[in-house]
């Protein structure tokens, strides 16, 4: 497959249905919501002041994404920070690079609204994956530590 310029925008509704799509491939076999709550989850995202879903498309192909929430923040000067989540390359389109541009364009939305740092998490322990988010610019210099509702997912 030859390397193509990706094409990297926000998401809006009517993108919801092909993203569902993509996250197939973050969590096989996850739940999928219904269109209206799909579209109401949407929505309220849409309300956190400079939170988007970043798309990266080729040639019309939804090949990548990811997710940025940026929280308000009362230490750092008020500088509020980046959350990105739902970190997803198309499994027939991994290892060119587009899981790293539409990091980059994320970190870079956050930047733009003032955020002194992005962060995130992954429950892989996979060398490659943690590699690719080295190479993606993040450290990992922090300890992270989650409770949850829903049962953690398998390594794929």
């Amino acid at each position: 497959m030859a390397e193509s310029i990706l094409r990297i925008r926000r998401a809006t509704g009517s993108d919801i249905p092909r993203l569902l799509d993509l996250y197939q491939h973050l969590i096989p076999g996850d739940d999928r919501p219904d269109d209206a709550s799909a579209s109401e989850a949407f929505a309220r995202f849409l309300l956190y002041p400079g939170s988007a879903i970043f798309l990266g498309e080729l040639h019309g192909v939804l090949v990548a994404s990811c997710a940025l929430a940026v929280v308000p923040n009362l230490t750092r000067g008020a500088k509020p920070f980046g959350i990105i989540e739902n970190v997803v390359t198309h499994s027939d389109y991994r290892q060119h690079g587009y899981g790293r541009q539409i990091l980059d364009a994320a970190s870079g939305a956050a930047w733009s609204e003032g955020c002194y740092k992005v962060m995130l998490l992954t429950g892989s322990k996979e060398p490659a994956t943690l590699n690719f988010y080295l190479r993606a610019g993040f450290e990992q210099s922090k300890t992270g530590f989650q409770k949850r509702r829903i049962p953690v997912r398998s390594e794929n």
